[in-house]
């Protein structure tokens, strides 16, 4: 039997629907939260490179993915608290990276001698 393709959620979808798994107590400080959270699930992805790089571990695709999808949650909590979107926080960060870069593509006298 075939899987049955779900469709894709965009960001601002997705962070709809992580605002309402937050709990009562994270929702008092979501930046707090948010921020706090994203650095312990950014050290699990970290720990799990570590773990391939340095003690002969087999990369783990589908465990990553799900801490990757923890950080991409605090970080949506974090927009949330911000009162920004996160279709927002990319369009910035494009913005800011092609500024820097004067173009499409990384530049390494761009990168080193960056302004911002």
């Amino acid at each position: 039997m075939e899987e049955e393709k779900k469709e894709k959620v965009s960001f601002d979808e997705y962070q709809k629907h992580a605002y309402n798994l937050i709990s009562e107590d994270g929702k008092k400080d979501l930046v707090l939260n948010g921020v706090l959270g994203l650095a312990g699930e950014a050290g699990e992805c970290c720990d799990i490179v570590k773990k391939v790089k340095f003690q002969g571990h087999t990369m783990d695709k589908e465990h990553l993915m799900e801490e990757i999808g923890d950080v991409l949650w605090y970080v949506a909590e974090t927009a949330s608290g911000l009162g920004v979107s996160l279709s927002d926080v990319a369009q910035y960060n494009l913005d800011k990276l092609h500024n820097r870069y004067h173009g499409e593509k990384f530049n390494k006298e761009d990168s080193i001698h960056r302004t911002k």
